[in-house]
């Protein structure tokens, strides 16, 4: 009679196994004790660099494009050349300008030489009027005795006395051709601040006209790699017109963890990521930053939670990460490939190395 209920018994145990190990793989899938771990891992990852996108500043037809795809350039080499006549002319006519404006200032200064001249002509015409003032005032005074004492006539007395008017007439004469002088000096003076600006102004559009001629050459902006070439020889472009991107060699990582993760990250830990591109390679880095706001609040529309029925959502912080130097699979990182990061936070921060070359 006692062998059927110990039979069932038997029967009970395996299911009773079974449920334990659905509840343990739950437990462990989701980390929750007695499996909670200190790493925290994300896939929510991705590899980012400095993609500087190529346009031109000034507008034209393409003549030249020595670059090709994907293709490494060195900081200053030529990406693509516009035509550059219409340019060179621009050039040469600021030039002729500014020859002009020179050449106007120039002869300002051969103008006032000319009017300081002449004012020295006029004060030596005042130093002549005063001379025959002087001779007429003297022979006025020694004659005038004579003439009152009849031995001298009357008429040469008239003579005297409209001398004597004369010569204070010319001293008059010569004092305003004087002021008239330095008033004429005092006009072309004032013609200097005009002229010098025009001179600057002149050579200011020579330099603008000098920049314009340079961009018709596109350089690249810095050591890299291209992009895409979206551009071909005979094309009209603008400014702005996207001719390629460089790609320099920074790489680092950006990890976007939940905010529930991030307890016990500190600036400096060790950090591991393996990338899918590379077969899931193992690399390390170090936490080196965390964003100031979570990606919602930098969003264009964001959500207004003081509105409607709420459900609370885990929010992501990105944090980023600098790629240790020295690991040959860190050149085959390419902006945009997919990470999975793990950050264990009960690590210390470990102090400073060497890291990939920064701005």
């Amino acid at each position: 009679m006692m062998f059927p209920k110990l039979s069932g018994a038997r029967a009970t145990v395996p299911a009773l196994l079974v449920g334990l190990l659905g509840v343990l793989l739950v437990l462990y899938t989701w980390r929750l004790p007695p499996f909670t771990s200190s790493v925290q891992t994300t896939d929510d990852a991705y590899v980012r660099g400095l993609v500087t996108v190529v346009s031109p500043q000034v507008a034209g037809y393409l003549v030249d494009i020595p670059v090709q795809d994907y293709a490494p350039v060195r900081e200053g080499q030529l990406l693509a050349r516009i035509d550059d006549r219409i340019f060179q002319q621009r050039l040469a006519q600021s030039r002729a300008q500014l020859s002009t404006a020179q050449a106007a200032l120039a002869n300002l200064d051969v103008q006032r030489r000319t009017k300081e001249a002449g004012i020295e002509v006029a004060r030596a015409g005042i130093d002549n009027a005063q001379a025959v003032l002087v001779k007429a005032q003297a022979d006025e005074r020694r004659l005038a005795p004579l003439i009152e004492a009849n031995i001298q006539s009357r008429a040469q007395g008239d003579t005297l006395r409209a001398a004597l008017r004369q010569a204070e007439a010319g001293l008059a004469q010569a004092q305003a051709s004087e002021t008239v002088a330095q008033q004429s000096l005092a006009e072309t003076l004032a013609t200097r601040p005009g002229l010098e600006a025009a001179v600057h102004n002149a050579e200011a559009a020579v330099r603008l006209a000098e920049i314009d001629l340079q961009n018709t050459n596109i350089l690249s902006p810095r050591d890299g790699r291209l992009g895409e070439v979206g551009a071909r020889v005979g094309q009209y472009v603008t400014a702005g017109t996207q001719i390629t991107s460089v790609v320099p060699a920074l790489r680092w990582i950006v990890a976007n963890y939940k905010e529930t993760q991030l307890a016990g990250m500190q600036v400096g830990q060790p950090v591991a990521f393996r990338v899918d591109a590379l077969q899931g390679a193992r690399l390390t880095g170090r936490l080196e930053r965390f964003s100031p706001a979570t990606g919602s609040e930098f969003s264009v529309i964001r959500a207004d939670n003081a509105t409607g029925n709420f459900t609370k959502v885990a929010q992501r912080l990105p944090v980023r990460i600098a790629i240790d130097a020295g690991q040959p699979l860190s050149e085959r990182l390419a902006p945009g490939m997919s990470v999975v990061v793990s950050i264990d936070t009960a690590s210390a921060p470990a102090p400073a190395g060497p890291a990939m070359a920064r701005e």
